[in-house]
């Protein structure tokens, strides 16, 4: 019988070692991550209304109610309008800031720390302050109609009614709390790129001619492409799965103009017990996030290689 050699055991432990420090973050994961989530697939295919009763399997039952729910529909129209409408201001407007504040002029860290702010406020006083904002008699609707701009002032939050004939102005009044609350977060990402590019490659551009504004068409923008694409996926996840905000403010109201589909799932989980309905959702939502994530991937990988 062939025994072990002493170096063989120093090769198994090698091997082992980093899987055992793994393993204590893995059964966590399987626990409150993996797990959950295949029990989600699970329900998802069953009818689970009585919770004192085991799920009942009925097939793709839930994906037929789902097709003809018409509030379902709204609630992705509202998600993909909020997806379009606060992501490209997330990926410019804070490149912008970054710019302004990485000058090198006297007082510029308040205006950063002023900028960061609304960061490290929670979303709960940060809804209600908005809240107070938009309400009728608000500070927003006082100086609209002391200086006459809309004398009866501005339904912010109760009004179904469309911005531009796109956007529905209660979900335009939620979009601009995440605006306004994720600036600063995405500011300082674009900061630490910004200060990692050379002086001296502003300097060689300056001596071609590229000074200005036109520096930052010509240099910065293309070294900080890593970190738009970085904060266009960050900025892109957080608006699909937005909660907060809706909850606080409006609670997908009017008439459903600011439900999006992460309230919607909510809304069936715990205020109608529709368990299996909301898993259903949730597997929707999972696979629409899937695609858009596979796309993303794929447009990256295309730009490597046009590189």
């Amino acid at each position: 019988m062939n025994q072990i050699k002493p170096q063989d055991w120093t090769f198994i432990k090698q091997r082992l070692t980093p899987y055992l420090f793994l393993l204590p973050a893995l059964i966590l994961l399987v626990l409150t991550v993996f797990w959950p989530a295949i029990q989600a697939f699970y329900l998802s295919f069953t009818s689970y209304e009585d919770l004192t009763q085991p799920p009942q399997w009925i097939g793709f039952g839930n994906f037929l109610r789902l097709w003809k729910d018409a509030v379902f529909w709204k609630t992705l129209e509202n998600t993909f309008l909020y997806l379009l409408g606060v992501v490209p201001i997330l990926v410019m407007a804070p490149l912008v800031l970054a710019i302004l504040v990485n000058q090198k002029l006297r007082g510029m860290n308040w205006f950063r720390a002023a900028f960061y702010t609304p960061v490290v406020i929670s979303m709960v006083v940060a809804g209600i302050a908005w809240k107070w904002l938009y309400a009728e008699n608000g500070l927003l609707n006082q100086l609209l109609k002391t200086w006459h701009i809309f004398p009866e002032g501005i339904p912010w939050l109760t009004s179904p009614e469309k911005l531009l004939g796109i956007v529905p102005i209660s979900l335009a009044s939620v979009m601009a709390v995440t605006v306004w609350k994720g600036l600063g977060y995405y500011m300082v990402i674009y900061l630490a790129g910004l200060q990692s590019i050379p002086a001296d490659v502003y300097e060689a551009a300056a001596i071609d001619g590229s000074d200005g504004i036109r520096k930052h068409w010509d240099i910065t923008i293309p070294l900080m492409k890593p970190y738009l694409a970085l904060v266009a996926v960050i900025s892109a996840i957080s608006a699909t799965k937005v909660f907060e905000e809706v909850f606080i403010m409006t609670q997908g109201g009017p008439l459903n103009s600011s439900k999006t589909i992460v309230y919607y799932l909510y809304e069936e989980a715990f205020s109608n017990l529709e368990i299996s309905y909301a898993c259903t959702i949730g597997l929707v939502l999972f696979l629409i996030i899937l695609v858009l994530s596979t796309l993303r991937l794929a447009l990256n990988q295309q730009e490597d290689i046009t590189i």
